[in-house]
């Protein structure tokens, strides 16, 4: 994707009006064309639980706005393509977009593809912007402006089997040097069982990894400046591989993703696993999993800095700045992140990012009680990225999960977070 501003896209900024339904004239507006938006709004949106769970909601909205909205629902790949094009292309097509805050948010952002939050929305108190939890709000804030709506947040916590724990007279790690004493002892107690499972492609471990490298008191880089071969990023590449090298499945791959580390502890061939919250169904669905009986979820375990893992939104909802419906835009997208509907949305098992909702009874309703709690706890302390938070992500992805690969394989680490580092770097110093 180009990273210049469209000269269309320019224009179309300079253009738009304040938004009037939300306050009209509001400093930090972006786009809109007041009164005068179109009856019909045009939503774009990912393949995904939360699309499929707010579609049988939105005759409620049509009912209550005297709108009509039209869906765009795509698989994330052609979402990411159709973005890639007609938002550089300066388009006034798209009015609401659902999109990757850590992912694409910052390029969105530099770019000016998305509107700013308006004062008005952003000071209403029956909304309450302040009632979305620190990670995922500073997720979907770019220079100090707010320019997207969390809609769907995760945390890692560690999934692990009752049964085999207590066969081994194991209780629940709380640190990392537990987890992998655990792992260790489980190993060795169930032949043909891993000790621990993650994942493991170079790309795809590097969200898990994060949160061990946060706990560990790291991070990717600090003030502009690659931050990979600190002691603390050492240890947790160390740990993390190591935990996969020493306690993991045999013959493991190097290229798994959540899936398949997904498939080995659901088949019951591993008895601890760190991962993303929202994918716990996947373990507790019988149909899914043999071993749903018996899984339990715990917090992420501490480390020298506690426990740090990450907090963020895997998806948000922004407004594009060249539309010309930017007021019915934000319509939605209060309606669509209210308490109300967020509260809607994660019971039926898409985590919202409302403190609120998740200090209910009835915003946890649904989901395991120790998965509740070892949500919440993670939230207060949680990391607001589990990437790089660059312009190309994907880039960067692949240098800082190298190290991981290298240690799962039993490479020289120290070696690997050399390279990594002056890689990282050279990449940071262009990533403007």
């Amino acid at each position: 994707m180009r990273r210049t501003v469209p000269l269309s896209l320019a224009l179309a900024v300079a253009l738009t009006t304040g938004l009037s339904a939300c306050g009209g004239g509001d400093s930090g507006t972006a786009g809109g064309a007041g009164g005068g938006g179109s009856k019909t709004l045009r939503v774009t949106l990912a393949n995904h639980p939360w699309t499929d769970t707010i579609k049988k909601s939105l005759p409620d909205f049509e009912k209550e706005s005297g709108l009509k909205v039209e869906v765009n629902q795509l698989a994330e790949d052609q979402l990411s393509d159709q973005y890639n094009v007609k938002l550089n292309a300066g388009t006034d097509e798209i009015d609401v977009m659902m999109y990757r805050p850590l992912q694409e948010g910052k390029l969105f952002a530099k770019n000016k593809y998305l509107a700013a939050l308006p004062d008005s929305l952003k000071n209403d108190a029956d909304w309450d912007f302040k009632d979305f939890q620190k990670g995922p709000a500073d997720a979907v804030t770019y220079n100090g402006k707010v320019v997207g709506a969390p809609i769907i947040t995760e945390r890692e916590v560690l999934y692990y089997r009752k049964d085999l724990l207590t066969k081994s007279g194991l209780t629940v790690p709380t640190t990392l040097d537990e987890l992998q004493t655990a792992a260790a002892k489980l190993k060795a107690d169930n032949p043909g069982v891993a000790g621990f499972v993650a994942r493991t492609g170079k790309s795809a471990a590097v969200t898990q990894f994060s949160s061990f490298l946060f706990s560990f008191g790291g991070d990717f880089d600090a003030d502009g400046k690659a931050t990979l071969d600190t002691d603390q990023a050492k240890k947790a590449y160390s740990m993390y591989g190591g935990l996969i090298k020493n306690s993991g499945p045999a013959n493991v791959s190097t290229d798994m993703s959540w899936q398949q580390a997904m498939a080995i502890f659901t088949q019951g061939q591993a008895a601890l696993y760190t991962e993303a919250d929202s994918l716990y169904k996947n373990a507790t669905d019988p149909a899914k999993s043999k071993v749903a009986d018996t899984v339990g979820f715990a917090v992420f375990p501490a480390g020298p800095a506690g426990s740090k893992p990450y907090n963020i939104p895997s998806w948000a909802l922004g407004v594009n700045a060249a539309s010309k419906n930017g007021d019915n835009a934000w319509k939605f997208i209060k309606w669509a992140t209210s308490k109300a509907m967020v509260a809607t949305m994660q019971k039926a098992g898409n985590p919202g990012p409302r403190e609120s909702v998740w200090a209910s009874a009835d915003g946890i309703s649904t989901y395991p009680k120790d998965l509740a709690e070892a949500i919440k706890k993670s939230a207060a302390g949680g990391v607001g990225h589990d990437r790089p938070l660059v312009v190309r992500v994907a880039k960067a992805r692949e240098i800082v999960g190298q190290p991981i690969v290298d240690a799962i394989t039993g490479a020289d680490v120290a070696a690997s977070v050399k390279k990594a580092q002056d890689a990282y770097s050279a990449f940071l110093a262009e990533d403007k």
